[in-house]
């Protein structure tokens, strides 16, 4: 029996509720306990409370000193693409000089340019790297990620992709549907291919798959014929969409009752009424539409709609170099118009909900004993601080895994 007792916080603040995901009033709920303590038993928590009210504890018990901090619960990221190689520095100065995503793209860089190198690199390599991006997520206080593959785009690296991933610790996603390569004729064959050739050892290492809706890349009868083969094999739903533009990608994901649809930069009332009236979870990548000079995602629209939000980083070479959900965060709060409260569920139960998690999210009696103990007396520090050293000690499975102390 490990046990493990957080003393003496001068906050604790965790969702409320038990159900997910939450939306509406229910999503800026937070619980919030001050001069509290946490203890976890097994990798469980076993209680919370005021620590005027912690019982007599037998046995043996790692304490660790709480004060003048403040716990939420582990982050949660629900997309991101950390298995690549290479890096697109070139192309965030071409970007900065006034070039569009689009026209790199159509130059034979963005998505294809990474995925030449990731070809090259060999799976021990993918796994180094992928492991190097979690445990930068995880200093960030990400105790849960998701992974995508989507730049090998061929049989061998998208396994290769999807192996480093899980064994990193991540979730991982299926996203063959990311670009056309130059050896396929069109999306149309490519398509065809993914299924019949990948899609089988693909979905033995999966749990989602995923496809980027968007003009140049994948419309909505290849994303449909695409998505309706991965659930056949047993694989939830996930979407890149409203990036770049709007053509059909929410419609979709109501149609076929998709886990979360992603991006949504370009969403409009239509698209934001459709998800208000679902249960497709929308998935915020601010990150990205400040990294590409986009509008950001409806935010506050999709809140006050009453549509299940998540918050993500989208960490990836090209359009969102970033593993912090703090920065993400902070720009929910002050580009998306969502409250700290708000973010907080977004990054944690929406999130953990997007990946079918329900285990985590919250800091709980029975929830799994994921913590992040912040440096600084009032939690919205976690949003607040901009880019901030605001993490002081990341709890994973009842083990204390990064600390300051």
């Amino acid at each position: 029996m490990s046990r493990l007792l957080v003393r003496d916080l001068a906050q604790l603040a965790t969702p409320s509720g038990d159900g997910a995901p939450l939306r509406g009033d229910a999503l800026g709920r937070i619980e919030v306990v001050e001069d509290a303590y946490v203890l976890m038993r097994d990798g469980l928590v076993e209680q919370v409370g005021r620590m005027r009210d912690l019982p007599p504890l037998d046995g043996d018990v790692e304490d660790v000193d709480g004060r003048g901090l403040s716990a939420i619960p582990g982050l949660v990221d629900c997309h991101t693409h950390p298995a690549f190689a290479g890096d697109r520095a070139h192309e965030f100065a071409l970007r900065s000089g006034g070039a569009t995503y689009e026209e790199l793209l159509a130059a034979g860089g963005g998505i294809l340019s990474t995925t030449r190198a990731t070809r090259a690199a060999g799976i021990d390599a993918l796994e180094a790297i992928v492991s190097r991006h979690r445990d930068a997520m995880l200093g960030h206080g990400t105790t849960t990620f998701e992974g995508k593959s989507g730049y090998g785009l061929d049989h061998d690296t998208e396994l290769a992709q999807l192996e480093a991933v899980r064994a990193a610790g991540g979730v991982p996603t299926w996203l063959g549907a990311h670009a056309v390569p130059p050896e396929h004729p069109d999306a149309d064959a490519y398509v065809d291919w993914l299924i019949a050739e990948v899609l089988p050892d693909a979905a033995r290492i999966a749990v989602a798959a995923d496809v980027f809706v968007e003009r140049g890349t994948f419309d909505v009868e290849q994303a449909r014929r695409y998505l309706l083969a991965c659930r056949a094999a047993g694989l939830t739903l996930r979407m890149h969409g409203d990036q770049l533009s709007e053509i059909g990608a929410v419609p979709l994901a109501v149609e076929l009752v998709a886990r979360s649809v992603d991006h949504l930069e370009s969403t409009g009332p239509a698209g934001i009424a459709a998800l208000a009236a679902s249960n497709v979870v929308g998935v915020l990548l601010p990150v990205a539409a400040l990294y590409l000079g986009r509008p950001m995602p409806p935010g506050r629209a999709l809140v006050d709609a009453g549509a299940a939000v998540a918050l993500a980083t989208d960490i990836n070479p090209g359009s969102a170099f970033c593993e912090s959900l703090p920065v993400v965060c902070t720009l929910a709060c002050t580009q998306l118009g969502l409250t700290p409260e708000e973010a907080l569920t977004a990054c944690t139960v929406n999130a953990a909900h997007v990946l079918g998690l329900a285990d985590r999210g919250r800091v709980v009696p029975g929830l799994r004993a994921d913590v992040v103990l912040l440096d600084a007396s009032d939690w919205r520090h976690l949003a607040y601080h901009l880019a901030g050293d605001v993490v002081h000690t990341v709890i994973s499975d009842g083990r204390v895994v990064r600390s300051r102390a």
